[in-house]
């Protein structure tokens, strides 16, 4: 050993022992913080779903009620529609007891006894499980709404296009102009089969504005169809408006 050189003291196991610990511990911090960092980056992507999901709901319920009926759903020309028919009307004011069994003349109906208390003017569209009894809402024919049957068992893709064609009549429920209903129809439940071939009725009361309660001049008037077709469901509603109902001025 050269003269002046002090010789290694060797490490203390002591020392060896901390110094592992001070590693571990380094790298328990910094796995750590990978993990929280993580978890950070879950939250804020969680958050950000959380918070778009309300945004596209209420811009997807904008462009809804923004978007003109004759946008949504078939072309008349293409919807399969046949012509709109007519004939007598039945039950001109003849209310029954609420839970009667009442047998109409065609299915769905678009005239007949009906129970006293209408669906209310707030409700645009139906399912099948808030669906009100068939015979509240012929009520509702009855003070010059148009109802849109459809078949229980329609497609997603066409229920979707009523739902917004619904939207399109706006909130303003004091417009009698929005008398409009979309509500479903099952063949083996509701009394009767709508038309074969066809998955959706629109049907009318009508009556002669000049005189609506002569009953003999009222018709049940229908249009089935087989697609979803917002400027059909339009063309029928003008040239059959609610005022030309039995009770126009009901709600």
């Amino acid at each position: 050993m050269p003269a002046g050189t002090k010789p290694k003291q060797p490490v203390s196991s002591a020392a060896s022992r901390r110094e592992k610990l001070a590693s571990l511990e380094a790298a328990r911090k910094k796995e750590q913080r990978r993990r929280n960092l993580g978890l950070l980056a879950i939250c804020v992507v969680l958050a950000l779903a959380l918070l778009s999901y309300p945004v596209y709901l209420f811009a997807q319920d904008y462009i809804d009620r923004h978007t003109t009926i004759d946008e949504l759903g078939a072309s008349i020309a293409s919807a399969g529609c046949d012509p709109i028919g007519e004939h007598a009307a039945t039950g001109n004011q003849e209310h029954v007891v609420e839970g009667t069994k009442v047998t109409y003349d065609h299915f769905p109906p678009d005239s007949g006894k009906h129970y006293p208390t209408p669906a209310p003017f707030t409700k645009r569209f139906y399912t099948t499980a808030d669906r009100p009894p068939v015979s509240i809402l012929v009520h509702n024919l009855e003070h010059g709404y148009t109802i849109i049957w459809y078949r229980s068992d329609l497609s997603s893709k066409q229920v979707k296009i009523l739902q917004r064609i619904a939207k399109t009549f706006g909130t303003d429920d004091n417009n009698p102009a929005n008398k409009f209903i979309a509500a479903p129809w099952d063949d083996a439940v509701d009394g009767g089969a709508i038309e074969a071939g066809k998955n959706v009725v629109i049907t009318r009361w009508y009556a002669d504005p000049n005189d609506p309660g002569d009953a003999s001049k009222q018709k049940g008037v229908r249009q089935p169809c087989v697609a979803v077709s917002g400027p059909a469901i339009k063309a029928f509603m003008a040239k059959y408006p609610y005022q030309d109902s039995p009770e126009p001025n009901g709600a």
